[in-house]
């Protein structure tokens, strides 16, 4: 474990060794996680390529915004609506502050070439990021991430459910007894380990509360949804999509609706691939299956 100060936050990184392999791989976890989700895809690919995984700003183990970024941030919020802006950019915790966060990340660590992997909001964040460095980032691989379409009540019922849980959450969860079997079996196709149900329970009870609101609420608003399409139809990069047959938070057919903006999907959906008995936590229900498909990516754009 490693640290390192963006825009005067202390953020923790973990940084294996360079390989032959001409691409990094950096791993975006997703809300209430942190890097930890991804060791055991990390270890089956670490011997053929160098891979980068962090905790986002306000989750795992980096800390949440400076008092002096607060206060900027709040002036720029107020000079935004009062131009009547909308798409939440002036926010810390928003798709586009966590890409300029990552892309800070990669030029500190003088990775100049990279293919990103984001689960879930860590999917969003990486197709903005690569946006934002289109000569840096050779690809985008999203796992359990999608969407695209504003479903106006079915987000106001998310964004409600999110927000009581990041409110009503005490800091003592984690010693409840056998509350981390509870974890161990919500949004996954089968049980997980239960080290990780633990370790879900964990991240929920530490992440910031600034952070996990504003990450939350900043990323599914109705304009931000919106603009998802756009992005993904203007990447030049290859863009890809591991989708969890069984994923009930982000189903497949809405893993596939944002695909489809993309030049690779063409008539099949040729850049999507779904994963069998898989729910939303593909790389640790099917560790070594997300690990094959990630090489057979990567590889042949080498």
């Amino acid at each position: 474990m490693a640290t390192i100060e963006i825009a005067g936050v202390r953020h923790v990184y973990e940084l294996t060794a360079p390989t032959t392999f001409p691409h990094a791989l950096v791993f975006v976890h997703g809300w209430l996680l942190s890097r930890g989700y991804w060791q055991p895809l990390i270890e089956r690919l670490a011997a053929d390529y160098q891979c980068l995984s962090y905790d986002l700003r306000g989750f795992g183990q980096s800390h949440a915004i400076s008092s002096q970024e607060k206060a900027e941030a709040e002036a720029r919020d107020l000079a935004l609506n009062s131009s009547n802006a909308t798409n939440g950019d002036g926010s810390p915790y928003s798709p586009t502050a966590y890409a300029r966060d990552l892309k800070c990340l990669l030029q500190e660590l003088n990775i100049s070439s990279a293919w990103l992997i984001g689960h879930s909001l860590g999917g969003t964040i990486s197709l903005w990021t690569a946006q934002q460095m289109p000569q840096s980032i050779q690809g985008v691989i999203c796992v359990n991430a999608g969407g695209g379409i504003y479903l106006k009540e079915s987000f106001e019922q998310f964004r409600a459910v999110g927000t009581q849980l990041v409110k009503l959450r005490p800091r003592w969860l984690p010693l409840l007894p056998l509350v981390d079997l509870w974890m161990t079996r919500a949004n996954v196709a089968r049980a997980i380990a239960r080290s990780w149900g633990r370790q879900r329970i964990v991240d929920l009870a530490i992440a910031h509360p600034e952070a996990a609101l504003g990450a939350l609420l900043d990323s599914t608003t109705e304009t931000e949804i919106n603009r998802l399409p756009q992005i993904v139809s203007q990447l030049q990069q290859p863009v890809y999509f591991l989708a969890g047959d069984k994923d009930k938070i982000m189903e497949p057919k809405y893993v596939r609706h944002l695909a489809s903006f993309h030049p690779l999907f063409q008539a099949c959906g040729e850049n999507v691939i779904e994963i069998p008995e898989c729910g939303h936590l593909a790389m640790l229900e099917q560790t070594d299956m997300v690990a094959e498909q990630i090489r057979a990516i990567v590889t042949q754009y080498k």
